[in-house]
């Protein structure tokens, strides 16, 4: 299983992400979660990195491109990933295919979700996030049990800089200039499969299953 999810911040792609990891036992690799992970412990990239996701905008792409290709080259990897918020310009599109093709494993699908913009501000203003485990809810979807606390580790929630409403419209049209393109990319291939963000979340895993089975990507 190699896939790509492709789609705007908000747009459900780490809730499926981390769906597909589980019921299909292979890594969900977000590029979010690594960069701010780096961020974190303090390292040369995460430094680079945060200057960049501070002012909303999209890491460089070697940076970006350096990261992921230590990742999928660790051992877990060898059955397979689901990549979510790689690539995110037609340059790492590019490289990722060749780094694929290189291993003799290329890319099997590329899942691009759709949101209307208004329900992605809605959506990303509203998130909180777990600093322990990492857990998304939100204020008014999906609220935890308990205001602040994690239902799954009980560490407290918070809301990440990048998601206030202004640093939000920002990362949309970043992504509507710099990374719609990609899918476009993979239409021309024929990779590309759409589905629709705004169902259930179950609705939607329901669809990624019969598209996976169809790729033959399970």
């Amino acid at each position: 299983m190699r896939i790509v999810f492709l789609g705007a911040p908000g747009a459900g792609k780490g809730t499926q992400t981390r769906r597909i990891s589980e019921n299909h036992r292979v890594p969900g690799i977000s590029t979010g979660d690594l960069l701010r992970a780096a961020i974190r412990e303090g390292t040369e990239l995460g430094g680079q990195a945060r200057t960049y996701m501070d002012r909303g905008q999209l890491v460089p792409d070697d940076l970006m491109i350096g990261l992921i290709r230590e990742r999928i080259a660790q051992p877990d990897c060898r059955r397979g990933f689901v990549l979510d918020g790689f690539p995110r310009t037609l340059e790492q599109a590019r490289v990722l295919d060749e780094m694929l093709a290189e291993a003799g494993h290329p890319l099997q699908v590329a899942i691009d979700f759709l949101v209307p913009t208004e329900e992605l501000i809605r959506r990303l203003s509203g998130r909180r996030v777990c600093r322990q485990c990492g857990a998304s809810f939100h204020l008014i979807s999906a609220p935890s049990r308990v205001a602040g606390v994690c239902d799954h580790c009980g560490g407290p929630l918070y809301q990440r800089d990048d998601d206030n409403v202004e640093t939000v419209s920002r990362r949309l049209e970043v992504h509507n200039r710099q990374t719609r393109p990609i899918a476009e990319y993979y239409r021309q291939r024929g990779l590309l499969q759409e589905v629709d963000g705004s169902r259930s979340i179950e609705e939607i895993q329901a669809q990624l299953e019969q598209i996976l089975l169809v790729a033959g990507a399970q």
